[in-house]
């Protein structure tokens, strides 16, 4: 199983986005998609989120909260990933030319236009909800063909 972190830093109505357009067989080639990246040995989810984002976006991210966890079983390379998404507010730093693609600030009330993963327009909204989630989303062939999720009260 593959861990990893996804984030979506959010400043002045907008949320930062990579437009997967950079990477050699990229599975998420074309896609826009949040920052993140696989764990290293050892790491926690935020340190995990917090050196993925600076890796990607030259931005050192200050409290990145941690809203559900997704698994998407056979997502990539006949592998489970486990995925940790976050959002952050708090940050410092300067946008920087990104390997990976192209960064982009997208107004908030636009982000589901744009090419995104079919699960992505689910669990999106979900990022503004008080509750805490546990997701799981099966694609076949880049196709969604089921999700489930559970939601737990916080406090």
């Amino acid at each position: 199983m593959v861990l990893s972190t996804l984030c979506y830093v959010r400043h002045n109505g907008k949320t930062l986005m990579l437009h997967r357009n950079r990477k050699k067989d990229d599975v998420h080639e074309g896609k826009y998609n949040g920052l993140g990246g696989k764990f290293e040995p050892g790491e926690s989810p935020e340190e995990c989120v917090r050196r993925e984002v600076l890796e990607e976006s030259g931005l050192k991210i200050k409290k990145p909260w941690l809203h559900g966890v997704i698994m998407f079983p056979l997502f990539s390379k006949n592998q489970d990933w486990m995925v940790f998404i976050f959002t952050a507010e708090q940050f410092t730093g300067e946008l920087i030319d990104s390997s990976e693609g192209e960064l982009v600030w997208i107004e908030n009330d636009k982000i589901l236009q744009l090419n995104l993963w079919e699960g992505d327009r689910i669990f999106l909204p979900w990022l503004d909800r008080k509750d805490f989630f546990s997701g799981k989303f099966v694609y076949q062939n880049k196709k969604l063909v089921h999700y489930e999720v559970t939601f737990y009260p916080v406090g």
